[in-house]
């Protein structure tokens, strides 16, 4: 019995390691393959998590029964509809999300990298309390989040400076004091490629894909080297100066693309996505032990984006071959 539950025990363990990672699944390409096929192979790889970026009910349909956990997407053109009245939000639940028994809603995120100078800014918040409320009054218990880039954030370098920049702090501090009300996570998209290709001069390709040994750099008592830590630990910091010091963060993006932009390639895609998988394991240094929940962007190439580097996102191709080996264990 002893032996038994023992093994039971390491199961869960080995369980929940796997089950942080997640991958976006962008429907942005043409030709791409349906949900079904999708959904079977999110399975076949053993891929635990979704996100998905607007109520597709094919793939919601197909979803049922998969026992995928998925963050399902409130678009940003809905969100002055959903901030305008609580029966929109009500009914954007009812549609999208209680009608979809046996499929496993882990977040509604209300909007995507929301700025505050566009309409949906305007209206992110109000749209959170209004698809909470709605969520709630359904008795379904998801929580509601948004989610946010690094573009919100300024003196990042070294993290303990890390703060958001003036218009995004007046933006966001009343989503921070929701989410903490609530004790929802804030949802980032996190990408350090973005970071290395706007500033090659000053930062190095192994520090940007988790493979440089040596340490990059201290900051108080945290050590770094890597820019995925870096990154995640200056909004922690930001967090801390702005009543969210008992946020947790999911990371809701990440990734490499293979190619169209500097420091594109195959094999960069592949050593950055497979070491983040392993590196999320063991959280960050500022919350060391607690493994990171993590998106990985994308599941497929989506040749509709512009510039040219957002087409080439996808670990496989539209015909679903691997475009490089990626274990999710």
């Amino acid at each position: 019995m002893l032996l038994i539950l023992l093994s039971l025990v390491i199961a869960s363990l080995f369980d929940t390691t796997a089950a942080q990672i997640g991958v976006c699944y962008g429907m942005q390409g043409d030709p791409r393959p349906n949900p079904s096929e999708v959904v079977a192979q999110y399975k076949q790889r053993n891929i635990q998590r979704m996100r998905l970026y607007d109520p597709n009910q094919e793939t919601l349909t197909a979803l049922r029964g998969s026992n995928i956990e998925l963050i399902l997407d409130v678009p940003n053109p809905d969100l002055e509809r959903i901030a305008s009245s609580q029966t929109e939000a009500d009914t954007w639940v009812r549609d999208n999300v209680k009608s979809y028994d046996g499929v496993r809603f882990r977040y509604i995120a209300v909007g995507n990298e929301v700025k505050p100078s566009e309409p949906a800014g305007r209206s992110l918040f109000q749209a959170m309390q209004n698809i909470e409320r709605a969520v709630s009054e359904a008795g379904l218990g998801i929580k509601v989040s948004t989610s946010i880039f690094m573009g919100a954030f300024m003196d990042t370098y070294p993290p303990s400076h890390g703060r958001f920049t003036d218009e995004y702090r007046s933006f966001l501090e009343p989503v921070i004091g929701f989410l903490v009300s609530k004790q929802s996570p804030l949802l980032l998209n996190n990408y350090p490629y973005f970071s290395y290709k706007d500033n090659m001069d000053t930062i190095h390709l192994d520090y940007a894909l988790f493979t440089k040994s040596s340490l990059e750099f201290t900051d108080e008592q945290y050590s770094y080297n890597n820019l995925f830590d870096a990154n995640l630990d200056s909004v922690y910091a930001a967090l801390e100066k702005s009543g969210g010091e008992s946020l947790e963060i999911v990371v809701s993006e990440s990734g490499w693309p293979t190619e169209g932009g500097p420091g594109t390639s195959v094999e960069n895609a592949r050593t950055y996505v497979n070491n983040l998988i392993q590196h999320v394991k063991n959280g960050s240094p500022r919350r060391p032990g607690k493994a990171i929940e993590t998106y990985i962007f994308a599941m497929f190439d989506e040749n509709q984006k512009s510039p040219e580097f957002e087409k080439f996102w996808g670990m496989f191709l539209p015909n679903k071959q691997s475009k490089y080996d990626v274990n999710f264990d």
